[in-house]
């Protein structure tokens, strides 16, 4: 897995409770932030509401095929996609049908 540096900014609490639990746990702040950080994803991504606009940005081109994948699955993602094909085919034959 590669890794890439990011620069933010944290409220000194949660510094502060990052540095203690790296501490306890004989963890470094940055894995403490990483567990944190993936547990928050992977709560979200299991949020029907949140993976609904997942979706819906896919659909409206904002985000590609392989975002879709990574947040919602592979499976899921491939039936997103096969019905968005389907859609796309209509809406190509309902233009078609219109010009003539």
């Amino acid at each position: 897995m590669s890794t890439k540096r990011v620069n933010f900014r944290l409220p000194e609490e949660l510094l502060t409770q990052a540095d203690v639990t790296a501490e306890v746990t004989h963890k470094n702040r940055t894995e403490v932030v990483i567990e944190a950080l993936r547990q928050y994803l992977a709560d979200k991504e299991s949020d029907e509401k949140f993976r609904e606009a997942v979706v819906e940005l896919f659909l409206a081109e904002e985000i590609e095929y392989e975002t879709l994948v990574a947040v919602i699955g592979r499976q899921d993602a491939e039936a997103v996609r096969a019905s968005k094909d389907v859609l796309d085919r209509g809406e190509k034959l309902a233009d078609k049908l219109a010009d003539l």
